[in-house]
This record gives structure tokens, C-alpha cells and sequence, in this order.
């Protein structure tokens, strides 16, 4: 039974199940269920100094990603869950906005879980540690996997994206990459501090010994010197994904949802998040402002568990 946090108006909560109840006939387990979703979420909100009713659009992100990857030992809620925690959400503030609560809605971007479909297959911070360490950095190819893994993880880039950066496309000195994404569409994502230096590496130590004297445009190489493909990325991420005891729990694309859902749950802001992945649907990419280059970097290193600047 969840207790009654500080920053809950019990009377609101009371208000808004007895509407249900009177309005809708809502049953009392069905009640109790929302009641005890919105003490959930509110105990989220206070570690944070929010209350319920000022609770914003990344709380709300936040919020669910955490509840989908769970934590520790904690394992992630069926996706039928969520969808009821969602649909609690959208009641809430829908009845909060009615009684002239609060003005704008929260959850107008959230979204629930499609109906028979399995969530994203998403790493927790420790498994994706243990998988970082997993390249042998004394050798040219360990470099290079080593700077794979974490550029992949630092960026939130698609397989096509890693295997098409370019030399030209990649600034050490400002932390930042441009990706051509799908649609042929350019975005600029900053590079987090332990990325960084594992490109550094790969690029001053490791490319080197490998390419030699050919003319190769492409970060990253296979072991002859010529561009990596996305079998040979795939086949570098699941050979270290055994070792680190992931096996047949990731692709390449896992990272990226790692990378998204980490960045959610640290508390990055939607918009940002929105522009770094370069999502192809024009829809919900329209539903946020375009920000600039600075405003993602800000969002990008506070919220990145290995951006530490």
C-alpha cells in the first residue's frame, strides 16, 4: 500500500476518484488501481520537488521509461501496465485541466505502448557498463569496437548511421557528430566525455595501424582497411554482447533504446531528445520546437550517464 506523500492534495485525489466513480461507475479495484498509480507517480515527483498537479511533460517520459526498464532488481511492467498507468495519467490531468487546476496537459505527447506489440529490449546503465568494457584496448581492433560501443551508446545512432559517419562529419574539439539520417535528413549530436576519448584512441591509435596509407572516408573500418557494413557491425556488437553475458538480448539497435530511455529517465527534456534521435515521423517530430545546437548539448550532458563533463 503506498503511503500519502507530501506533495500530494489529498483532497484533489479524493475529488477527482469520487468523479470517476460517480461519472464513469468505475469499479473499486479499478479505483484503487489509479489510486495507487498517482501515488506512485508522486512519490517519482517528490524526489524531484514537484507535486502532481505541476508534473511536466519529462516527468511524465520519465516516469514511464523508468516503469518499462524497472531497476535493480526491480523488473519492467507488462506493457498492458503501462497502458493502464498512461490511460491513469491522461484521466488526471483531463480532470485537473476541467476544474481549472492547472492550464495546459502534461500528457498530450504520451504515449502508450502499442497493443500486442513487445517493448523495446533496453540495457540497464550496469549492463551497458559491463559491455563497454568488454574490447580489448591493447589492440587496433579493440580500440575500434571499444569506440563502436560507446559511440553507439553516447549518440543513440541506427546501425546505417555508425557505419555512414564520416571523417569530415566528426568534431573532437567541439564534442559533436552530424549523422545523415533516414529521408537523408542532417542532425548535429553531441558526444559525451568517455566517447570522446575512445574515438580519440581509435582514431590516433588504433584507425591507423589498420587503414595505413589508403584513402578511407569512413570512421569506422573493417579489419582490410575498407568500410564497415552493418553485418560486420552487427557481428562486433554480438560477439562482445556474449562475452558480457547478452547474448540473443541485443542488436546494434539496442543501444539506441538504451541510449533514449537512459537520457528519459535522467530527466531530458523531450524536445531535445526528439532532435538527437532524428525520429522519421514527421508527426511527432512537428509536435516539438526546433532547438538549437547549444540547447541540445545542454539537455545531452546533463541527463547522459557517461557525458560527465
Amino acid at each position: 500500500m503506498w503511503g500519502m506523500p507530501a506533495s500530494v492534495r489529498e483532497d484533489h485525489l479524493l475529488d477527482f476518484l469520487g468523479s470517476l466513480e460517480l461519472e464513469r461507475g468505475l469499479s473499486r479495484n479499478t479505483l484503487e488501481a489509479y489510486r495507487t498509480d498517482l501515488l506512485q507517480l508522486a512519490t517519482f515527483l517528490s524526489e524531484k520537488g514537484r507535486s502532481l498537479p505541476n508534473a511536466t511533460e519529462s516527468d511524465l517520459a520519465a516516469w514511464t521509461a523508468s516503469l518499462a526498464t524497472g531497476a535493480g532488481d526491480v523488473p519492467g511492467v507488462s506493457a498492458a501496465t503501462l497502458r493502464r498507468k498512461v490511460a491513469c495519467l491522461r484521466t488526471y490531468f483531463k480532470w485537473l485541466r476541467r476544474e481549472e487546476l492547472i492550464e495546459g496537459d502534461p500528457t498530450r505527447h504520451l504515449r502508450s505502448p502499442a497493443r500486442d506489440r513487445r517493448l523495446p529490449k533496453v540495457l540497464s546503465r550496469e549492463e551497458v557498463g559491463a559491455l563497454l568494457t568488454q574490447p580489448d584496448v591493447t589492440t587496433a581492433a579493440g580500440l575500434r569496437d571499444r569506440a563502436i560501443l560507446e559511440t553507439m551508446y553516447a549518440c543513440g545512432l541506427r546501425a546505417s548511421e555508425l557505419t555512414g559517419l564520416e571523417l569530415a562529419r566528426l568534431d573532437l574539439v567541439e564534442g559533436t557528430l552530424r549523422v545523415i539520417g533516414k529521408g537523408g535528413k542532417e542532425r548535429m549530436v553531441p558526444i559525451g566525455r568517455d566517447a570522446q576519448t575512445s574515438l580519440s584512441d581509435w582514431l590516433e591509435k588504433g584507425r591507423p595501424a589498420i587503414v595505413g596509407v589508403k584513402e578511407e572516408r569512413r570512421v569506422f573500418v573493417n579489419q582490410r582497411g575498407g568500410a564497415l557494413t552493418r553485418q560486420g557491425l552487427h557481428g562486433i556488437v554480438s560477439r562482445h554482447a556474449k562475452t558480457a553475458g547478452l547474448e540473443g538480448r541485443m542488436t546494434p539497435h539496442t543501444l539506441r533504446h538504451s541510449f533514449a530511455t537512459h537520457l528519459l529517465a535522467g530527466g531530458c527534456d523531450l524536445r531535445a531528445l526528439q532532435e538527437m534521435l532524428g525520429h522519421a515521423d514527421a508527426a511527432t517530430t512537428q509536435m516539438y520546437t526546433h532547438l538549437s545546437n547549444e540547447d541540445l548539448k545542454e539537455s545531452y550532458f546533463a541527463a547522459h550517464p557517461r557525458a560527465r563533463l
